[in-house]
């Protein structure tokens, strides 16, 4: 590859890095607010992580240790996403689920630094909860590995 090629392919990732990142706030969604709004409403973590897409760090929630009966619910719009009899300890450090709740999550393409990854937001308010991988059990295969941030959790 000449300098051109690498200059070429570089600003071909950093294109498809801006176009998989800030989607959501163009999309509509059931609940919409404005941005003074959803900082009102939640702590900084969490706008960090639902509204503008970040990660916590692993292992820092308290949701990855939660082994009670319940539901996870989002912590922008309150929407019950998943139930803990779906949740499972996947070992990454955030809480995983093997399935969402019906009509609870959305997904579309996420394109990062590591290449192109299924993001999963909430389907009522688009806010950002986590990725979604092809490597969970039984029996569905998938590990939705969340953000704890993003959701509360109420015991059953």
């Amino acid at each position: 590859m000449n300098r051109r090629q690498i200059l070429g392919a570089g600003a071909a990732m950093m294109a498809l890095m801006a176009a998989g990142r800030g989607g959501i706030a163009a999309e509509r969604f059931e609940i919409m607010k404005s941005d003074a709004e959803w900082r009102a409403i939640l702590s900084p973590a969490q706008y960090r992580v639902l509204r503008e897409e970040d990660t916590e760090r692993a292992f820092t929630s308290p949701l990855n240790d939660e082994k009670r009966a319940g539901t996870f619910y989002c912590a922008g719009c309150d929407l019950p996403l998943y139930s803990s009899e779906a949740k499972y300890d996947s070992g990454t450090g955030w809480p995983s689920f093997w399935e969402p709740l019906p009509n609870a999550v959305e997904t579309r393409a996420d394109w990062g630094i590591f290449g192109r990854r299924t993001e999963v937001h909430c389907r009522r308010c688009g806010g950002h909860l986590g990725h979604v991988f092809n490597d969970g059990p039984k029996p569905t295969g998938k590990r939705y590995c969340m953000n704890g941030v993003a959701m509360v959790f109420r015991a059953a």
